[in-house]
């Protein structure tokens, strides 16, 4: 049996990656950004750190963001709103989703979306299954279970290999 995606064409596309300061999304984009460039687009980036001493995880002041605005023609800004958004946790999706366009697509690491996680940042419940994400083209992915059993074969813990979801992602 053969599944066929929807492909589109874009002219321009502007990704944000979220998630927890220390989630890496600094390095993702630096690493996604590097990979646009070897294909002769050009673009802008946007990085948004927290404050210097770190909010704890899963919560709204802590959320780090990368953006990238990038495109075969030329490119003056960073971008307004993202065409994808990459969340890493809820912290990461409730502090970005208000920027986001209808039919935004939102990739989200459905792994972090734990009881917990919700209520630290004030949802009363998930918006992956409440409806409230209605308008954008979302994504769930287990990204933190796809990275651990994708680096199985090698000798590392479950708190390394968890690591690098970011890269994954």
């Amino acid at each position: 049996m053969t599944t066929r995606k929807e492909t589109r064409r874009l002219d321009r596309v502007v990704i944000r990656f979220a998630g927890d300061s220390g989630d890496g999304m600094q390095l993702t984009g630096d690493r996604f950004t590097s990979e646009t460039a070897t294909f002769g687009n050009d673009l802008s980036t946007l990085p948004n750190f927290p404050a210097e001493i770190r909010a704890p995880a899963g919560t709204l002041p802590g959320v780090s963001s990368f953006q990238l605005h990038f495109a075969d023609h030329d490119i003056l800004t960073p971008g307004d709103a993202p065409d994808v958004l990459v969340a890493m946790n809820p912290a990461a999706l409730k502090a970005n989703a208000g920027d986001l366009p209808r039919g935004a697509e939102i990739i989200v690491n459905t792994d972090e979306f734990t009881k917990r996680a919700l209520q630290k940042v004030g949802y009363a419940a998930s918006p992956l299954e409440d409806g409230s994400l209605d308008a954008y083209r979302l994504h769930p992915v287990p990204l933190t279970t796809l990275t651990v059993e994708a680096l199985k074969e090698f000798d590392l813990s479950r708190k390394e290999a968890e690591r690098s979801k970011n890269m994954f992602a």
